[in-house]
């Protein structure tokens, strides 16, 4: 479970560098009008929002409160594997090692609330 945790922090770092980089030096209008112009770019589009769609629905499997699910899910749609790199490390954190906590989150049977 350490392993994970420095896996998740590490994109949780690498994202974060990565977002700042592009909102400080890049324009997201200009440049993303111009990916949108490439069939290869729609395509990567395509796949992230497939990933961050399968993602999200672990994040409303494992959520409790409707409220929650909704707040992560707007992150995870805008801010992307930010957000999902975040999410797994505070199932990590708050799963106690238990990786079937981990996965299922309040599903998981005999759980204690967290």
């Amino acid at each position: 479970m350490n392993v994970a945790k420095a896996i998740s922090l590490l994109c949780l770092l690498a994202m974060t560098v990565v977002l700042l980089y592009g909102f400080i030096v890049g324009d997201f209008v200009r440049q993303g009008t111009e990916l949108l112009s490439n069939p290869w770019g729609i395509v990567s589009m395509v796949d992230l929002y497939t990933g961050f769609i399968l993602f999200s629905g672990w994040i409303a499997f494992r959520e409790k409160s409707i409220i929650r699910t909704i707040i992560w899910i707007f992150f995870m749609m805008t801010l992307g594997f930010f957000t999902g790199s975040l999410y797994t490390f505070i199932a990590l954190q708050t799963s106690g090692g238990d990786w079937q906590r981990f996965w299922m989150g309040n599903r998981a049977p005999n759980k204690k609330e967290f």
